[in-house]
Formats: structure tokens, sequence, C-alpha cells
């Protein structure tokens, strides 16, 4: 087996969990392939890596049978950034709290793994979006598993955003941005803005106005095969365009426009983990605070 690590910002208190994963993967004679991101902080940190080809976005290694992603939900948002469209499975091991993608926990590695190699998981696709531009803004990484997003570069007024599905005007946004998220983003930044959780293989994007200066505007949920587009007005020249956590500043000039991609994310969902669990462990649901 080939499988690849990925992860970054190492510290005294997860060095020994990723330590742990290295070795159960050299035990069992797997050929470990890093990222260069993570080469760079594990040496940093002191400890010896295999060698071998480097992960990198521009030159990904092929023929993998997994990636780790070692790190918390931005981690992995990343790591599929490396995957593109060869949709290599994805296993996400939290070093620090839980997360919805990452759901794995640092203290079940052992067990964790035991049930990768055992096969003991099926396989959890998850929708992608796409933006596209008329002019080039993010190469060959523009999607994105969690949203994408429109908003105001600076403490300036606020934008104003003409939103189109399938080319028939929906609505003038008043706002500090706009954000069109997947079922996986609706627990990302869209619910902190006030959007709802959609679970995760609904088939749907959500429109989520960011401050928005009319109070009766709220989330609109679209089916997933629409085509949401965009016209940004805006007294300053410039605004943010962010996938997931990478931004770029661009102009009024830029056209964008947002439709679900060919590709989706591959991500491991070991047995005895599920979405549901996840949800009420990071909302606090089912649980009485007073005791």
């Amino acid at each position: 087996m080939r499988i690849a690590l990925h992860g970054h910002k190492f510290n005294s208190d997860t060095i020994p969990f990723i330590q742990e994963v290295i070795l159960f993967l050299q035990n069992k004679n797997v050929e470990v392939i890093v990222s260069q991101i993570f080469r760079k902080h594990a040496t940093k940190a002191g400890f010896d890596l295999p060698d071998g080809p480097d992960l990198s976005k521009a030159n990904p290694v092929e023929s993998l049978d997994a990636i780790i992603s070692l790190g918390g939900d931005g981690t992995l948002l990343e790591t599929v950034t490396y995957v593109k469209h060869a949709e290599t499975p994805i296993l996400g091991i939290n070093t620090g709290r839980l997360g919805f993608l990452a759901n794995i926990s640092k203290l079940d590695i052992q067990s964790a793994l035991t049930s990768f190699f055992e096969q003991r998981f099926t396989y959890d696709y998850r929708t992608l979006l796409r933006l596209e531009t008329n002019k080039e803004v993010f190469g060959d990484t523009s999607f994105a598993l969690n949203e994408f997003t429109i908003t105001k570069k600076d403490t300036s007024s606020m934008i104003t955003v003409k939103c189109y599905i399938n080319g028939e005007y929906l609505n003038s946004y008043w706002a500090d941005g706009l954000m069109v998220s997947t079922p996986t983003g609706s627990t990302g930044y869209s619910l902190s803005c006030g959007g709802p959780v959609i679970l995760p293989h609904s088939n749907n994007f959500v429109i989520t106005p960011v401050s928005p200066h009319n109070l009766n505007v709220r989330p609109l949920i679209v089916p997933d095969e629409s085509v949401i587009s965009f016209v940004i007005e805006s007294r300053g020249r410039n605004f943010l365009a962010s996938l997931d956590s990478r931004s770029h500043t661009v102009d009024s000039s830029v056209e964008m426009s947002v439709r679900k991609e060919d590709f989706r994310a591959k991500l491991i969902q070991l047995h005895g983990y599920s979405f549901l669990d996840t949800l009420r462990n990071k909302l606090n649901w089912g649980f009485d605070l007073r005791n």
C-alpha cells in the first residue's frame, strides 16, 4: 500500500500522536509518502521521515491508496486540494478537538487505523462546488468542499451582490458579503452567519448573506444542479473571493458563477462513526446542560 500524510503546525502535544501514526503504518509495511509542508514541519519537530517523493499540489503522487489528514477540519479542506479529481480516499484524524470532517480523535488512532486496514469502513462521497470565472483566479484549485464567499476587502462600506439562479434574477444583497455553501459547509461559516444545518447528502446548496443590511433577507436553499452567478457593486475597487480558506483579491471586472463540481471528495467513514453523532457532540444536542 501507498499512503500519504498531510498536516502542519505540529507542537509538543501532537508530535507523539503523529509518531504513532507513522510507526503504525511502517509496521504494516506501508510505503509512506508525506506532503512537502508535512516534511518541513516534521523536520523542525525533530523526527525522521522516510525518504521518497513528497506530495505537492503541483506534482501529486499517483496511485495512492489513501491520504491521511492530521489536524483539524481546515487541514482536511487543504488535503482535498492535493487530491483534486483523483478522488483519493481521505481519512481525517483530528489532533486537536473533534471536528465535523476530521472526526477521529487522536486517542483512537490505533483502533481507527486497525479498522481501516481491516476494511471496516465505507466511502462517504461529498459534493464539491466549482467557481467559474472569466479570468483565472484560483488556477487548478478552483473548487471547494465547504463554501465560496464574496466579502468586502476592508472596513469600507458594505457591498451589493446581485445574485442570479440559472440566469434568473434572485435578489440584490446589501451586506458584508454573500456565500454559497455545500451541505458539508453548512456546519461551517454558513452556520455562524445564521444558515441551516443540512445533512451531507441532501443535494443542495445554501445561499447565505454575511451581515445583511435588510433583516428580512434570509438564507435560501437551492438544488445543487443550479448555476448561481453574481454581479458585484462596491464603492471600493476590490473585494475578496474565497474558496474554503483560500482567498484572492478581485475586482468587479471578474465574472463569477458557482456550480457543482464534476468530481467529489471521497472521505473514509469508519464503522461506528456517523455525522449525527458528530453533530450532537459538537453542538451539545441531546445534553441537559443543567446537569
